[in-house]
């Protein structure tokens, strides 16, 4: 008899999975049956803005694999199927068909996939027409019904997240008027507080209207129920359309009901092998997960597609015979507004005290390139270093071309538990159109071994 895996949610994690155990396991001796609410699979989600913006093309292009191309590899796929409840016990989930007839379906492996859901607070008018979210590809194609509409030409993104960032560069490309409400003291609450205002002053400088420290209480409407304004405690934003770019949260629900193990953050928990904890046949990954961060040690929900296609060949790997395993993560994430990069990895300063450590905290200006060459753009980069041991703990930047890929070689230095004296001997490329010949994250890291020697202030 075969052997059937049955996978829940069907982008990133679920069908990187799917496809790793199909190439290990042929058709005549396991079944592989995919789920998915929606009525796409196997697509970037990081692109829609991109795509709402003008830049790119979409939805196709932002597909990487279609419906077609898994079930030509014996992957049974199944759009517009939900999920509603599993039975760990016997092995067995319920799914909910398009036409709304339910039936169970057995499996020997249980992948949950199930992604996560955008934070929708219950304000008044939230439900708004005019009013998005952007999470999927049906999201992205409203969106862009909405831009169509006549007389849209003020937006308001509520969040400064990386999507509320990146909705408010798409914005700007439309040509409409934005502005973008920060219920913190700056946007890009992942950075420390004084990187997150150099990319409000950058925004600002592109023509974004940032406004911080104002919680949203309502979204006003006019007589036809259609959005026309974002309210705070101490103003009102017009607006003919509103992005709403609040965060994610785990898609957890049906796993909680099932009584699998969920974090502080309410993502699932799972060894390195992806395999839930105490379940020998589940296995999760993705946007439904925490993971652990490799610099502080913690339990922390990241949701980014690296991790998740990740995740998804380790499950498939391990399903499929093999041995794989997930190390963990440093917290490496990259954006953009227009020409402004933005950058982190490692700890930021609120995450670094949590943990409980002493550190120092450095930040320097440098430039992309040799000041002589053309096209020559500054940055600014922030590093944390330990005090006593000096060991690298994450570094941030805000700048010109170049500026976000920075993080990348320090991101391999905080998985090897660099110092920052190692990080600022370090062989990087040199030639004018590229760094200086001291790169910014040396000169950073040189800073910040100053910063170490000298001792915690206060000594």
């Amino acid at each position: 008899m075969k052997e059937r895996v049955v996978v829940v949610g069907g982008d990133a994690t679920g069908m990187s999975a799917a496809s790793q155990v199909r190439r290990r396991r042929s058709p005549e001796n396991l079944e592989i049956i995919a789920f998915e609410r929606g009525r796409h699979v196997s697509y970037s989600a990081c692109g829609i803005p991109y795509w709402v913006g003008g830049v790119t093309g979409g939805p196709g292009a932002l597909v990487a694999r279609s419906v077609d191309d898994h079930r030509s590899h014996g992957i049974d796929v199944r759009l517009g199927t939900e999920v509603t409840a599993l039975d760990l016990e016997r092995g067995r989930l319920l799914a909910r068909e398009p036409d709304g007839r339910e039936s169970w379906t057995s499996y020997d492996h249980l992948v949950l996939a199930t992604g996560a859901t955008p934070v929708r607070p219950p304000l008044p008018g939230i439900g708004a027409e005019g009013v998005y979210g952007v999470q999927t590809l049906d999201d992205g194609e409203a969106v862009l019904r909405g831009l169509e509409r006549g007389g849209v030409r003020r937006a308001v993104v509520v969040g400064g997240g990386y999507i509320g960032v990146e909705m408010a560069e798409a914005m700007l490309r439309r040509g409409l008027e934005t502005t973008l409400v920060e219920r913190g003291p700056q946007p890009m609450d992942t950075l420390d507080p004084d990187m997150g205002r150099a990319v409000r002053e950058a925004m600002e400088n592109l023509g974004v209207a940032v406004v911080c420290d104002a919680p949203v209480r309502e979204i006003r409407t006019d007589g036809a129920g259609r959005v026309r304004a974002v309210a705070t405690d101490d103003a009102e934003y017009p607006a003919d359309l509103v992005v709403l770019g609040l965060g994610v949260r785990p898609a957890t629900g049906l796993a909680r009901d099932a009584g699998l193990p969920l974090g502080k953050q309410g993502g699932l928990l799972t060894e390195p092998s992806m395999r839930v904890r105490g379940a020998e046949r589940v296995w999760a990954g993705g946007d439904c997960v925490e993971v652990r961060n490799l610099v502080s040690g913690a339990f922390q929900h990241i949701a980014l597609g690296t991790h998740a296609n990740k995740h998804g060949r380790v499950i498939g790997i391990n399903i499929g015979g093999g041995e794989a395993e997930f190390p963990g993560v440093v917290g490496t994430a990259v954006s953009k507004v227009c020409d402004v990069e933005i950058g982190r990895t490692g700890l930021n300063e609120s995450q670094a005290r949590a943990a409980g450590l002493d550190f120092a905290a450095v930040r320097v200006e440098s430039s992309n390139r040799a000041s002589y060459y053309p096209g020559a753009a500054t940055m600014t980069v922030k590093m944390l270093a330990e005090h006593g041991t000096g060991r690298l703990l994450g570094m941030q930047v805000v700048g010109g071309e170049g500026a976000a890929k920075r993080v990348d070689p320090v991101a391999v230095a905080l998985t090897a538990r660099m110092t920052a004296e190692q990080v600022a001997g370090l062989d990087l490329g040199y030639a004018p159109p590229f760094a200086t010949v001291w790169d910014p994250v040396q000169v950073a890291a040189r800073k910040a071994v100053d910063a170490v020697a000298a001792g915690p202030r206060g000594d």
